[in-house]
């Protein structure tokens, strides 16, 4: 008998299983749709705006939300300068690489140098 809570390599065959049609399912209908049809010129200007807003998103919350959700409003200044420094990387390399490893330098040496 198993205990309460565990699951059977079946119940884990399933899951992944199901996990796989969730993740399937969203990716294939559009492409379904969309192969036959031209896409409008306005739909496409709009969707280059997605990857931006959904990384502002991310970085936000990271940046002026805490574990709590509640809105920082001391005490996070490592992160908003090494949000400041990557925006400004950003923008003038257009590299995502190395706007990467610039906050993620800048990050950890703040948290090291500054225990921030």
């Amino acid at each position: 008998m198993q205990a309460a809570g565990s699951m059977s390599s079946m119940d884990h065959f399933w899951l992944i299983i199901f996990c796989a049609c969730v993740a399937f399912i969203p990716r294939f209908f559009p492409l379904l749709f969309f192969t036959k049809r031209k896409i409008p010129d306005w739909f496409n200007e709009w969707m280059r705006f997605v990857p931006v807003a959904l990384f502002t998103a991310l970085v936000v919350k990271s940046v002026f939300i805490d574990s709590k959700y509640q809105v920082i409003t001391t005490g996070n200044l490592g992160m908003i300068i090494s949000a400041i420094l990557v925006g400004f990387v950003a923008y003038r390399t257009r590299s995502m690489t190395l706007s990467v490893l610039i906050g993620l330098g800048s990050v950890m040496l703040f948290v090291l140098l500054f225990h921030i």
